[in-house]
């Protein structure tokens, strides 16, 4: 009988792995498909080159969105256009403790947006983080290097959201247990 359920979970374990790899796989050969991009000038302004999938000024320059999602509460969302990409993550919250790490370390991370070369200040409505490539960067650095950074970041957010609660968590037990030994006295 334990036999049984150790190999029940040793299967749960590993199909919940192998949805991971398979949806890191299926954003990286997305993005890999999507970063062709080109320096597009405006159609409305001359002399102006703005990322298309920021200025919405043309619909057809803009295609269409696509999501990849592992489940309802992490997904995320790729915008390509002629110039530029919009990706988009939805990370894993599980309870009101991840909830609230999640929403520091993003905001730490887009307060520091200006070393993040790619990172937007403000994620999509929806969303918990946002990535921003333009052609100017694609020309800059090697995209299956940003590529690889992007699909890396979402590994390892996960992990390391997942240590932080942790850490709390022991805080937390540790406090409360010298709590019981301390009197106070007013």
């Amino acid at each position: 009988m334990r036999e049984t359920l150790r190999n029940i979970v040793d299967i749960t374990f590993c199909c919940e792995k192998k949805k991971y790899v398979l949806s890191n796989a299926a954003v990286r050969s997305t993005l890999t498909a999507a970063l062709c991009l080109t320096n597009f000038a405006s159609q409305v302004v001359e002399r102006h080159n703005k990322p298309e999938i920021e200025a919405r000024s043309s619909a057809e320059v803009v295609l269409n969105p696509l999501v990849i999602s592992r489940n309802e509460n992490e997904k995320v969302l790729i915008e390509p256009s002629v110039n530029s990409i919009r990706f988009s993550i939805k990370i894993k919250q599980a309870d009101e403790i991840e909830r609230i790490l999640c929403h520091k370390f993003t905001r730490f991370m887009m307060l520091r947006a200006d070393n993040f070369i790619i990172l937007r200040r403000k994620p999509i409505s929806g969303y918990d983080i946002s990535f921003l490539i333009t052609n100017f960067h694609t020309e800059q650095m090697y995209k299956h290097k940003l590529v690889d950074f992007i699909v890396q970041f979402m590994e390892e957010v996960d992990k390391e959201i997942s240590e932080m609660k942790l850490s709390l968590n022991s805080r937390a037990r540790i406090v409360a247990d010298l709590r019981k030994h301390i009197r106070f006295t007013i």
